[in-house]
């Protein structure tokens, strides 16, 4: 079964989607083999490479206020929480371009092994529970090597223009393909999952979409 996760690494209910569909494969194993392709979505392409306070970014992107900011913060931390991973909102200050963490997303995709995999969960860490910068080379390259990855690599990549147009290109495939709002889960290049979803919601369509792909 492919699986591909349509995401942005500062998207928080795409980290909440990735681990809740992690469960749900774990739930599935023996029954379902999934591959995971990793796909570019910015939800802040013009984001300047000073990043933005945060709270000021989402009131002037959604106009929430303040209290309604904290709520939605307090909900993010929970579900994140039911699924074992941890915002810490606290160091959450900024938003910051990431188009080159998809590119090197991109590059870490041909690598094997699971390293793109490793890579994304790195970074979502890196972001929300560390606060780190995802923006900046030199976490890029030191998150490459935590997720098994040659940092030498990663610097070549990052310091050229290298994967630029794949990304942009596979950005726009998405876009044309309706996909609005991430996390977008497309299983098999045919059925789509929006949002972060809990594990049962994940677990039960992947039953029944492998259930109709066999049927067929």
């Amino acid at each position: 079964m492919r699986i591909d996760f349509v995401s942005d690494v500062s998207c928080p209910w795409c980290a909440i989607g990735l681990k809740s569909l992690e469960k749900a494969l774990e739930r599935v194993a023996g029954e379902i083999e999934a591959d995971i392709h990793f796909q570019p979505f910015e939800l802040n392409p013009g984001m300047g490479p000073e990043g933005q306070d945060i709270f000021e970014h989402i009131a002037e992107k959604y106009g929430s206020t303040p209290a309604q900011q904290e709520q939605s913060r307090e909900m993010i931390r929970q579900r994140g929480a039911e699924v074992g991973f941890t915002f810490d909102m606290s160091k959450r200050g900024r938003i910051y371009n990431t188009f080159d963490a998809h590119r090197l997303l991109h590059w870490a995709e041909g690598q094997g092994d699971g390293r793109q995999r490793a890579l994304k969960e790195k970074l979502l860490e890196a972001y929300f529970t560390k606060g780190e910068d995802p923006s900046s080379q030199d976490l890029l390259v030191r998150v490459a090597g935590e997720a098994g990855l040659d940092q030498a690599q990663a610097r070549t990549v990052l310091e050229s223009d290298a994967y630029a147009d794949e990304v942009r290109q596979r950005e726009y495939y998405w876009q044309r393909a309706g996909i609005r709002s991430v996390p977008a889960i497309v299983i098999n290049e045919r059925h789509l999952i929006s949002g972060g979803q809990p594990p049962e919601v994940f677990e039960q369509a992947l039953r029944q979409l492998s259930q109709q792909e066999e049927t067929v």
